[in-house]
């Protein structure tokens, strides 16, 4: 598992923040008409939620685009703090445990992505999930809120797939 650097938290922060301008859709608008503004952050939301169990996952093809774009994210953010800045780079979640995926969660993990790659073609909100799901994989294994919000996610993929799987069985 690659880890989060402060670069690629930056990033992952950044891709959030400009969601959230985008989504913003004034403070009237939204008091007249809450449930159909909220309704439009579910997209980037879910998708976030699938990026932070993506980057959860320890190997696989699933696993390993989640850790590329991780790490090109981090050199990325990384670049930007040292030469656009003049900051320093490091990783931002040392130390950090995780909850790892069992294997029925990560047969969840991988009915996620189908869902999700399904939803990217076909729905209107592809731009959201995509953002969604790159600003997961890059905040969910941050030191911060973000990716102590990963570890309930496991745990509910983990209590899923054994409800599912254990159905069948």
């Amino acid at each position: 598992m690659i880890w989060a650097t402060l670069g690629g938290v930056t990033i992952g922060l950044a891709l959030l923040i400009r969601h959230g301008i985008q989504w913003w859709p004034g403070l009237k608008a939204l008091q007249d008409a809450p449930l159909q503004h909220a309704g439009r952050l579910l997209p980037f939301l879910a998708a976030w939620c699938y990026g932070a169990l993506a980057i959860l996952t320890v190997g696989g093809l699933i696993g390993w685009f989640a850790d590329t774009t991780l790490w090109i994210t981090n050199w990325l953010g990384d670049a930007a703090l040292v030469w656009g800045v003049g900051g320093n780079a490091g990783v931002s979640s040392r130390g950090t445990s995780y909850l790892p995926l069992t294997q029925t969660g990560g047969a969840i993990v991988l009915l996620m992505t189908v869902a999700l790659v399904a939803a990217i073609k076909k729905s209107a909100r592809g731009q959201d999930l995509k953002a969604g799901a790159w600003c997961g994989i890059c905040l969910g294994t941050s030191a911060g809120i973000a990716g102590f919000a990963a570890v309930p996610l496991a745990q509910a993929a983990n209590s899923i797939g054994a409800t599912v799987y254990g159905a069948i069985a």
